[in-house]
C-alpha cells in the first residue's frame, strides 16, 4: 500500500476531528479571531481580522432530550444557521451564523419553541450537573430534576445580563461531585456509612474492585459466618459512596438520610483572582423530589445577597472574600455552624496505598 493509500485510508473506529463540526466561517478564521462582543443577551458577535464575522444566537435546553426536540433544534439549523449548532458543556445548544439578519427571527422561533435565549455575559448560566437517576450507578438524587427546580425560579436571570459577573451553578447526585467546582454548587451528603448486605455481597461484589474503590482506605476483608467478605472503617469512612458503585450490596442511598448540601465559592478561572475551591454553607436539605423546594430556597437567597450586594466583576467567591463569612451568612439568612468548619486532615497521611486484600 503506497503512503497516499494510506493517508486516504477509511478510519472506522473513534471519533472525528472537531474540525468537521465547526462553521466555515469559524473553520476559515480559527486562531484569528480580532474581538468580540455581547450585543444583547443570549448573541454573541465575533469579527475576525480577515473582516469575515460569525453571530451565535445561545439557548437552554432541559438537558434531557429527546429525538424529537432534537430534530425541532436540527430543524431551525437548517432554517437560519447553514445546518450547523453544537451544545455546550452547560447543556445550552448555539447556533451560528454569518447573516446578521437571521438573528431575530432565530430567537424569536426559539422562543416559541420553549427554548430561552440567553446564558452570555453577567447571568447566571445553565447549569452543569451529573446525570442522577437516568444513567448514573451510584445517585442518590436525580440531578436533572434539581437542575430544573433551579432554573425555573432563575429564569429571569438566565435571559438577563443583571448579575456582577456569570455565575455558574452546578449539581452532583452523590458526593464523589463529578458537577465539579462552581460559584454554586448542589451536591448529596450521606449522613451515614453504608450498609452492607454479607448474604448478597459475598455473591455478587469483586472484593479487590470494592476495596479500591473506597478514596480513604475504609474498606477491609473480613470474614462473616465463615464467608469472606467485607467491613467498613466507620472512623475513616467519609460517607461518600463510591463503594455503592463496585458493590450494590453496600448500600449507601437512604430517603431520609442522604441530604443535600450547597457549596459557593469555586472557580476554575484565573481572571482576577486565583481558581478556589467551594466552600459549605447549608447542610441537611431534604432530599424531597419532585420540586426540591429547600434547596431552590437557599440557592435563591444566595443569588439575591450577591445580586444586591457583589460589585461589577465580582464572582461569588470574590464577594465573599471582600465582605466576610459573618456577613455572607447575614446577608443570606443562612445558619452557620461547626460543621462547615473544613478540618478534615487525616485521610492522606492514612491512606493505604497497597492494592493487596488480605484475610
Amino acid at each position: 500500500m503506497s503512503s497516499q493509500e494510506r493517508t486516504w485510508k477509511t478510519i472506522e473506529s473513534g471519533p472525528h476531528t472537531y474540525e468537521e463540526a465547526l462553521h466555515p466561517v469559524v473553520r476559515k478564521n480559527y486562531g484569528k479571531w480580532k474581538y468580540h462582543e455581547i450585543p444583547k443577551p443570549g448573541v454573541l458577535k465575533h469579527v475576525a481580522e480577515s473582516g469575515d464575522t460569525i453571530w451565535t444566537v445561545r439557548a437552554g435546553t432541559p438537558r434531557q432530550d429527546t429525538v424529537d426536540m432534537v430534530r425541532q433544534l436540527c430543524d431551525v439549523a437548517d432554517k437560519y444557521s447553514d445546518g450547523f449548532l453544537r451544545f455546550t458543556v452547560r447543556n445550552n445548544v448555539e447556533f451560528l451564523t454569518p447573516n446578521a439578519e437571521n438573528v431575530e427571527p432565530m430567537i424569536a422561533e426559539l422562543e416559541s419553541l420553549g427554548f430561552p435565549v440567553g446564558g452570555t455575559g453577567m447571568c447566571v448560566s445553565a447549569v452543569s450537573h451529573t446525570q442522577g437517576w437516568l444513567h448514573c450507578d451510584i445517585p442518590a438524587t436525580d440531578a436533572s430534576g434539581v437542575v430544573k427546580s433551579m432554573m425555573d425560579t432563575v429564569y429571569n436571570e438566565f435571559k438577563d445580563m443583571q448579575m456582577p459577573n456569570k455565575v455558574r451553578l452546578s449539581t452532583s447526585c452523590c458526593s464523589i461531585n463529578c458537577g465539579g467546582q462552581a460559584d454554586i454548587a448542589v451536591v448529596v451528603k450521606h449522613t451515614r456509612p453504608p450498609r452492607i448486605n454479607h448474604d448478597h455481597l459475598v455473591k455478587t461484589c469483586e472484593l479487590p474492585k470494592a476495596v479500591a474503590r473506597c478514596p480513604v482506605a475504609a474498606i477491609r476483608p473480613t470474614v462473616v459466618n465463615g464467608k469472606k467478605t467485607l467491613m467498613v472503617d466507620e472512623a475513616k469512612c467519609i460517607c461518600c459512596g463510591a463503594c455503592f458503585g463496585a458493590c450494590p450490596a453496600m448500600e449507601i442511598n437512604h430517603p431520609e438520610h442522604s441530604k443535600f448540601a450547597v457549596w459557593v465559592g469555586g472557580k476554575n478561572s484565573n481572571a482576577r483572582s486565583k481558581p478556589s475551591t467551594m466552600s459549605l454553607v447549608a447542610h441537611n436539605l431534604p432530599n424531597n423530589p419532585p420540586r426540591w423546594p429547600e434547596v431552590t430556597d437557599v440557592v435563591g437567597r444566595i443569588l439575591t445577597a450577591y445580586k444586591a450586594g457583589g460589585r461589577p466583576w465580582e464572582r461569588i467567591g470574590e464577594w465573599i472574600n471582600r465582605i466576610g463569612w459573618k456577613r455572607f451568612f447575614e446577608e443570606t439568612g443562612l445558619e452557620f455552624d461547626d460543621n462547615m468548619i473544613d478540618s478534615y486532615r487525616h485521610a492522606r497521611t492514612t491512606f493505604n496505598q497497597s492494592a493487596h486484600i488480605r484475610f
